[in-house]
């Protein structure tokens, strides 16, 4: 699917943002058998702020590794498993277009992974708000690299490594209107 299903939602009389919500190392790193790798209590909390109140897109796995919805906030799963069965609480879409819909007439929606997940929605993504960790774990989940000429940094607040925790900050970037 292209940028069709965006169109029309900013055609239309309620525009929608699309944020991409992620924790990153260093190396792109997101998660290791469906885990973070790094515990950043600052980051859990940041997390929360950012998507109080707001619907959460999210894939299947990534749903499957919180083990439960995210009180709160709307939360929406997109799989193409058949399948796969949601909670009751969660709302079941099969393509992008599909959960951006379910997201309702809201400002904003927010996409909280997994890596496959940030890859559908990147092209349509208007902010990130990237927590980046000063770790290179191993991992099996890659945040997508970005175009630093599509992206500018809006703000950034750095975070002093704390006793076993590394340090890191929370980026925000919007992307470059031409």
């Amino acid at each position: 699917m292209n940028t069709e299903c965006k169109e029309s939602f900013a055609k239309s009389s309620h525009p929608l943002r699309i944020t991409l919500v992620a924790a990153v190392a260093k190396n792109g790193v997101i998660g290791t058998r469906g885990r973070l790798p790094w515990h950043l209590p600052a980051d859990l909390r940041h997390f929360k702020a950012l998507t109080w109140g707001k619907p959460v897109i999210m894939g299947r796995r990534t749903f499957e590794s919180i083990g439960r919805a995210l009180p709160g906030r709307r939360n929406i799963v997109l799989t193409r498993d058949p399948g796969w069965r949601a909670p009751a609480q969660v709302a079941l879409a099969r393509d992008r277009c599909e959960a951006l819909t379910l997201a309702g007439q809201v400002p904003e929606a927010m996409v909280i992974g997994g890596g496959e997940i940030y890859r559908l929605f990147l092209p349509l993504a208007d902010r990130l708000e990237l927590t980046e960790v000063d770790l290179s774990p191993s991992g099996d989940a890659y945040f997508p690299e970005l175009d630093p000429c599509e992206w500018r940094e809006v703000s950034c607040e750095f975070h002093e490594a704390e006793g076993d925790r590394p340090s890191f900050r929370f980026r925000r970037l919007e992307r470059r209107r031409n």
